[in-house]
């Protein structure tokens, strides 16, 4: 049998790189000619384009689904979700989660793949169940990672615990680019000796080995992958597409996928990448390989964060220092997985740590909640002394975040009355209040033609990726 591709150009390829600035304008000419490749799925929503369509696009991401799933009469479509984080950067009500995925599904998707940034299978089985409930397909992911604590035995154990809990595949989400191709071929194969659903991979190709660790994972069974097409390939990005189907022709692995069509949509992605040239969006700084990658285990994103964030104090000359420090944070807070939102807290307080010229001198909020047990429980415990250090005795949380959030549905519909237009309205005010009410300010104003001066929707701030 032969492999399959989920293709990732219009969600995963353009926020790796871009900044999700991909409009729904750019997307829909090309959708049917993607939905006759025969692709496992394509990835089009969640992740950070539901944020920037609301944000900087001025756009409903609902209607955006709506319109792809129109196009895309024979392809399985497919999103991102954070777990009880949803597409926000909180944990958020389980009568919320309910809603979001009922309405995702409801709207045209039909994978969900789940993650959760600690890896805490209690903050992905809401989740879950929802979607199984709602007749979509529940694709468990763990963020791949390395670490004295991290084995083939770890994530087999976090596998097999999925799927217990309902999961129809699992995914192998290397969101860093860290997984080298014979490590792939033990992982997969490891999975594939231990659980009996689908195993599909997902990498970026930051570090540059992603094509080889995916024909490694390939030979040892993996039954999909994630790839973008060319133009939009490589970088921070995913492997590019049309090269692999390319070398799995006439093998027992070929897609079957017929490469004359993808030559077609890759040149309407040339024009595409053309344009976000031109424009400044495509910055070229993230094509390259960074062998960084694989020496301190930062992600493509958390590096350029890091460096904005000590040019802003001053203090770039220290970059080593703080990429020395980074695993060392990690290490004190239990090693969680570099992936939203943990890899903009251990990089801040790897930053502070060194400025400060002191170790947890300053010890922001969201390192604090790490070491409460806000986010989940820590892949490895943190120690006491680091405990006392970071939080002295406040209490810590033991039980499952959300069950420590009342339900909070109703009140947020209460809250958003006066803008809902259509049931989704009251999700996208709940992940993002202040930013929902601009946009549906805008929405109504384009509606009347009301001066658009008249309405204020400047001051936007940049989501995490």
């Amino acid at each position: 049998m032969g492999i399959k591709i989920t293709d990732t150009s219009l969600r995963d390829a353009h926020q790796s790189l871009i900044a999700t600035r991909m409009t729904t304008e750019d997307i829909l000419p090309i959708v049917e000619l993607m939905d006759k490749v025969g692709y496992q799925s394509i990835e089009c929503w969640g992740g950070a384009t539901f944020d920037a369509c609301v944000r900087f696009l001025n756009e409903d991401p609902w209607n955006r689904l709506r319109k792809i799933r129109d196009k895309a009469k024979n392809t399985k479509l497919q999103m991102l979700l954070r777990a009880q984080n949803l597409l926000g950067y909180k944990h958020y009500a389980d009568d919320v989660v309910d809603y979001f995925v009922q309405k995702a599904v409801a709207n045209g998707i039909d994978i969900i793949r789940i993650f959760d940034a600690l890896n805490d299978p209690r903050n992905m089985e809401r989740a879950m169940k929802a979607c199984k409930k709602e007749g979509g397909h529940a694709q468990a992911a763990f963020s791949y990672t390395i670490s004295p604590f991290h084995s083939l035995e770890q994530f087999v154990k976090d596998a097999k615990t999925f799927v217990d809990m309902g999961a129809d595949s699992i995914c192998i989400k290397d969101m860093a680019g860290l997984l080298v191709p014979y490590q792939a071929y033990e992982l997969v194969r490891a999975l594939k000796e231990n659980v009996k659903v689908p195993i599909q991979l997902h990498t970026h190709y930051t570090s540059g080995v992603g094509s080889m660790t995916y024909l490694k994972a390939i030979e040892a069974g993996v039954d999909v992958v994630d790839c973008a097409m060319s133009p939009l390939a490589m970088g921070t990005s995913q492997p590019p597409e049309e090269p692999l189907v390319a070398t799995l022709q006439g093998t027992s692995y070929d897609t079957g996928y017929d490469m004359n069509l993808l030559s077609e949509i890759a040149s309407y992605f040339t024009g595409l990448r053309e344009k976000y040239l031109a424009s400044g969006q495509l910055n070229t700084k993230v094509m390259g390989v960074d062998i960084n990658t694989l020496i301190y285990q930062v992600p493509g994103g958390m590096l350029s964060n890091l460096v904005s964030q000590l040019k802003q104090a001053g203090k770039e000359d220290k970059l080593l220092e703080v990429l020395q420090e980074v695993p060392k944070v990690r290490a004190d807070l239990g090693y969680p997985p570099l992936v939203t939102p943990t890899s903009q807290i251990v990089g801040t307080q790897a930053v502070m740590n060194i400025v400060m010229g002191e170790r947890y001198k300053i010890v922001p909020k969201e390192t604090k909640g790490v070491v409460k047990g806000e986010y989940g429980k820590t892949p490895a415990p943190i120690k006491d002394e680091i405990v006392n250090k970071l939080i002295g005795d406040e209490e810590r949380i033991t039980c499952r975040p959300a069950d420590l959030i009342p339900n909070e549905l109703d009140k947020i519909r209460e809250e958003a009355a006066e803008y809902i237009e259509q049931d989704e309205d009251v999700l996208t005010y709940a992940m993002f209040p202040q930013v929902a009410i601009k946009f549906f300010e805008y929405r109504k104003a384009e509606r009347y033609k009301i001066d658009p001066d008249m309405v204020d929707y400047e001051n936007r701030v940049h989501p995490m990726a």
